[in-house]
């Protein structure tokens, strides 16, 4: 009996919940490795990759249709070599190949299937393919025997391993090729906020006049950064309300908080179920942001309603978070019990599942969960519950009347109505706990815990300090299972005791920041520390001077087809544009003169003799190399636009001498709106800076702390405030270190350095 690993299924051997939802199909899936690959060059067959992840719908839905299908198995088996990869655990693999997919097609998503060369290069890519052809789609099984017939036909292979080159060059140009440097942009920030005007649908929110719609934080971020530095209404009322219509929307979710991942509609109705941590962190962020800005209440109530969502369903035992719920899950009774024309019938054990079966309601749902008829009358107003639905004969939930309407509708006062829609909405999501439950995704991600780990310390900064410790608890998580201190390297993955996979830029970054964010709301130089070592390893590890630019993944990490770069804003923030960010916020702790001398050393560019890199340096040349893309196309490019101004204007520095940050201090920090600062607690004293600095191995501190000592050497609490080397008095009031903030911010269309 053979032995070869393309001989059977090994997905049983991975932890991934993808992967492993895939373990029984009759194909007999590989994971990305050297076996796989070398099996494939040693057959001579194509590489057949299908690329998911494990809350994607339409994976599920290929998966019925044709990976269980016995005779497309054998098709698979015989003809391919296949191969699942989760592309959360190898984000740079679906990199690659989901650009070749968008430059052929147009478009891109998941699944994603690419045809290889044993080789790895690309020939034929599309996404999901139904069992026959439809909408202009190829059937499945079909598309695969005549994949196999011409690599089987000398003179078609030729054309395919042509189109392969071609390909690959394609795909190389576009992810790993850099153009000559130039200037860091010195204003885009709001030649981005103008287009994003632009564009934007005003009448229903969001950045364009159709579905689908997605969040955009990084968009919105731009827009409240404009609107600060200009005061032009129409920054912040496009942010605003976009920010509304997801609120108020479907994508939000009116009983358990949190958020799915995008609307499939352009009144943000419908929206596609999954729920992503990434998003749980990044959204949140923007509505941090617009709650200092503005101070609305609701959007307070909309970040407290999402981090509830997180801790009480994404969250592992010993700290750090899950990765995803899934979109679907088995229909509640409600909908299975008697024959409803679809072949499920009563007593149906085991009905299939359904998108959105948990999230949507019926009238009759909706009667059953709530005791009394004036609440649930109330409740089906407020969020739109009609027996035809909005959804398949269901209603996803959305604000379709406000408090003020329904209590002149239902003749009793708001505050009687909102008493009642609280109680009518605790009913509501007691009955749906009862539910089948969508299945959770239970990989903790570095970087996407880096991105929860941020937005749960701003909003200790901002709302309370309770949120400090799931952050802390998710920052030690990650420390302990996935990094390697005496390396000083990050892996990628971590699943019930098994850890896989290199960090990406992404980890590094994402993680920085979240450390970075947890020093400035706990004043903890072990958070600073960490935040260090890590962008240390971003430019050691991620940086080529000779291309001037930051790669997605790591140095020595696996050679493919081509080094990708994630320079746009995608589902998650530019890893480029956030470790650029990371990097100019932690310069000023360095030494003054940090990195001097040291471009084009032995050591590369960007490094110092003694460790410490210039990371100032390397942001501006990132920001040099890709500045022109960043004026042409800011858009698309939010998080490098903000990277940029930030370059372009400075941080707001505000260096607190004391030992605890005073309680009013950070109070009225946290009321005001305050883009692009950096809070940099340090001891009163400069005997305890000096033990800070030798917990951090930094020989001298940084301008930041470098004598910024309590004022008169009493142990007052002090403040300094700076920005762009300009610098305020000591001081020991909040209100005068906030006149200073102001009398130090950028003027409107600033952006020269």
């Amino acid at each position: 009996m053979s032995d070869a690993p393309t001989d059977r299924n090994r997905l049983d051997a991975e932890e991934s919940p993808y992967l492993r939802q895939h373990a029984d199909n009759p194909v007999n899936w590989q994971p990305w490795d050297e076996a796989a690959l070398a099996a494939a060059r040693e057959r001579d067959v194509p590489v057949f990759l299908s690329v998911g992840y494990s809350a994607c719908h339409w994976c599920h839905v290929m998966e019925e249709e044709s990976f269980e299908d016995p005779e497309v198995a054998e098709v698979l088996n015989e003809q391919f070599v296949p191969v699942k990869v989760d592309r959360e655990e190898r984000p740079d693999l679906d990199s690659v190949y989901q650009t070749i997919c968008q430059q052929v097609s147009g478009r891109g998503g998941w699944p994603l299937s690419a045809w290889l060369t044993p080789e790895g290069k690309p020939f034929y890519v599309g996404t999901y393919f139904p069992t026959e052809p439809r909408r202009g789609m190829p059937g499945f099984g079909d598309l695969l025997e005549r994949i196999a017939d011409s690599w089987s036909d000398p003179e078609d292979r030729r054309e395919m391993e042509r189109r392969a080159e071609q390909w690959t060059d394609a795909v190389r140009g576009e992810l790993e090729e850099t153009p000559d440097p130039g200037d860091p942009p010195g204003e885009a920030l709001l030649g981005a906020a103008d287009a994003l005007v632009r564009g934007a649908d005003r009448e229903h929110g969001g950045f364009t006049a159709s579905g689908p719609k997605f969040p955009h934080p990084g968009r919105i971020h731009l827009l409240l950064r404009a609107f600060d530095r200009t005061g032009r209404d129409a920054y912040r009322d496009v942010a605003t309300g976009t920010l509304d219509a997801m609120a108020a929307g479907g994508m939000y979710d009116h009983l358990g908080g949190g958020f799915h991942r995008y609307a499939t509609d352009r009144t943000w109705t419908v929206p596609h179920f999954e729920k992503m941590l990434y998003d749980n962190a990044e959204i949140p962020r923007a509505y941090l942001a617009a709650y200092r800005l503005t101070g609305w209440e609701r959007y307070a109530g909309v970040v407290r309603e999402t981090f509830a969502f997180v801790e009480r369903e994404l969250t592992h035992p010993d700290g750090g978070f899950y990765s995803t719920l899934d979109a679907r899950s088995r229909p509640p009774e409600s909908r299975i019990d008697g024959d409803d024309g679809d072949g499920r019938g009563e007593g149906d054990e085991d009905p299939t599942p359904e998108e959105g079966a948990f999230y949507a309601w019926t009238s009759e749902e909706v009667d059953a969960a709530i005791d009394d008829d004036t609440d649930a009358a109330l409740f089906e107003e407020r969020y739109g519950v009609t027996p035809a639905g909005n959804f398949e004969g269901t209603t996803v939930l959305t604000e379709t009347a406000t408090v003020p309407e329904l209590s002149k509708s239902f003749d009793t006062s708001e505050s009687e109505v909102e008493e009642r829609l609280d109680r009518a909405r605790a009913e509501a999501l007691a009955a749906r706990e009862e539910r089948p439950r969508p299945r959770r995704d239970e990989k903790v991600l570095a970087g996407w815990n880096g991105l929860m780990i941020a937005a749960l310390a701003e909003g200790a900064t901002v709302l309370d300090d309770d949120y400090l410790a799931p952050a802390e608890d998710a920052l030690a998580f990650v420390r302990e299972h996935l990094w390697d201190p005496d390396e000083e390297r990050l892996s990628r993955r971590y699943k019930d005791g098994d850890v896989k996979g290199v960090g990406y830029l992404e980890d590094y970054a994402f993680l920085g920041r979240g450390a970075l964010a947890c020093y400035g709301a706990t004043g903890d130089p072990d958070h600073l520390g960490f935040a260090l070592d890590l962008a240390r390893a971003v430019v050691e590890e991620f940086y080529d001077p000779g291309a001037g630019t930051l790669y997605f993944t790591p140095e020595s990490g696996e050679d493919l087809v081509t080094r990708p770069q994630e320079l746009r804003d995608q589902s998650t923030p530019s890893s480029v544009g956030v470790a650029v960010e990371l990097l100019l916020a932690l310069d000023p702790f360095l030494p003054a003169g940090n990195g001097d001398g040291s471009e084009g050393g032995d050591e590369g560019a960007g490094a110092d003799p003694d460790g410490w890199p210039d990371f100032a340096g390397v942001a501006e040349s990132v920001l040099g190399t890709h500045g022109s893309r960043v004026e042409s196309r800011p858009t698309e490019h939010a998080t490098l636009a903000l990277a940029a101004d930030d370059w372009a204007v400075g941080h707001l520095e505000v260096t607190v001498a004391a030992d605890g940050v005073p309680a009013a201090w950070r109070d009225r920090l946290a009321e005001r709106y305050l883009p692009a600062l950096v809070l940099a607690p340090r001891p009163p004293t400069g005997d305890g800076l000096r033990d800070w600095l030798d917990r951090l191995g930094l020989d001298d501190p940084g301008p930041i702390w470098a004598g910024r000592e309590a004022r008169d050497g009493d142990g007052d609490p002090t403040l300094y405030v700076c920005r762009s080397f300009t610098c305020s008095p000591p001081q020991t009031g909040i209100d005068e270190a906030l006149e200073w903030a102001d009398r130090l911010a950028p003027e409107a269309g600033s952006g020269e350095r």
